[in-house]
């Protein structure tokens, strides 16, 4: 399986922006579908928003998300990014990047996940 590795996790305050970085190991990064989900204390691991493979041309998100994140990808740089604006307390968790092959945008089915970021917001 791939391998992935979250950065840019940090305390922002409300309102504020990050951008959470995932890159990827391995020479066929644009084969992967790729998603990041979040965790809060106590609570299990939620999608968050998916990107398809190649041109990342099909793009979802949570509903609580919707309009304040963005994910996309470079696949020069084996990276994928979830740009965060808007930023809420609610959105505290630590972050974790997920990718599969083709066809787990679909599915939901990630085989290979990151070790996660932590982020913060202050109200």
């Amino acid at each position: 399986q791939v391998q992935l590795v979250e950065s840019g996790g940090g305390l922002v305050q409300a309102g504020g922006s990050l951008r959470l970085s995932c890159t990827a190991s391995g020479r066929a990064f644009s084969d992967y579908d790729l998603g990041w989900f979040r965790q809060a204390p106590e609570t299990g691991r939620y999608f968050v928003a998916a990107i398809s493979s190649w041109n990342g041309s099909n793009k979802k998100y949570a509903d609580s998300v919707k309009g304040r994140f963005t994910i996309f990808r470079d696949n020069a740089k084996n990276t994928v990014y979830l740009q965060m604006n808007s930023l809420k307390p609610e959105d505290t968790a630590a972050y974790f990047c997920a990718a599969g092959p083709r066809g787990t945008y679909y599915s939901g089915n990630y085989a290979s996940w990151g070790q996660g970021t932590q982020v913060t917001v202050a109200s």
